[in-house]
């Protein structure tokens, strides 16, 4: 092999190399910041991995709001109507948080029935409802999921 072809291919190969190392740098990272979206009928169902960053979202169960009076720790349950299971928040509340409402919650499952959140979102509008609560609470057949979203 002459001295041309060679260098040729050491660059090739280095090349190839190099797009392998950053490939698996990249699929690497993006493992670690997935955020998979679960309904609470998932979660009852073992659908759900335990102890894994995701995403939770449902209707907050009328009176199961538990504040509290000596710090910020927050529980509350969160249903579809299948399923239910109950979240527990140390932090403030956004301001629209209310019984009844649709919310989308990240954190951790430790069981079938107890999510660590580390953050809560509610709906931002009287009308809004993330898709994915929407689309959950249709699928589980619950009264409170109206098609509200098909106008925007």
């Amino acid at each position: 092999m002459n001295a041309v072809r060679k260098q040729r291919l050491i660059l090739v190969v280095s090349i190839l190399v190099g797009l392998a190392i950053a490939c698996g740098l990249m699929f690497y990272a993006l493992r670690q910041n997935i955020n998979l979206f679960f309904t609470p009928q998932q979660v009852m169902a073992g659908e759900a991995p335990l102890d894994t960053q995701m995403r939770v979202g449902g209707l907050v169960e009328e009176g199961s709001v538990v504040r509290d009076q000596q710090t910020l720790d927050v529980q509350f349950v969160l249903t579809d109507g299948k399923g239910s299971f109950t979240v527990h928040y140390q932090g403030i509340l956004p301001d629209l948080f209310r019984e009844g409402q649709g919310i989308v919650a990240n954190g951790t499952l430790i069981s079938t029935n107890r999510f660590e959140a580390e953050e809560v979102l509610a709906k931002h509008d009287e009308t809004y409802m993330p898709p994915e609560v929407q689309d959950a609470l249709e699928k589980a057949g619950h009264p409170g999921a109206k098609k509200v979203n098909s106008e925007q």
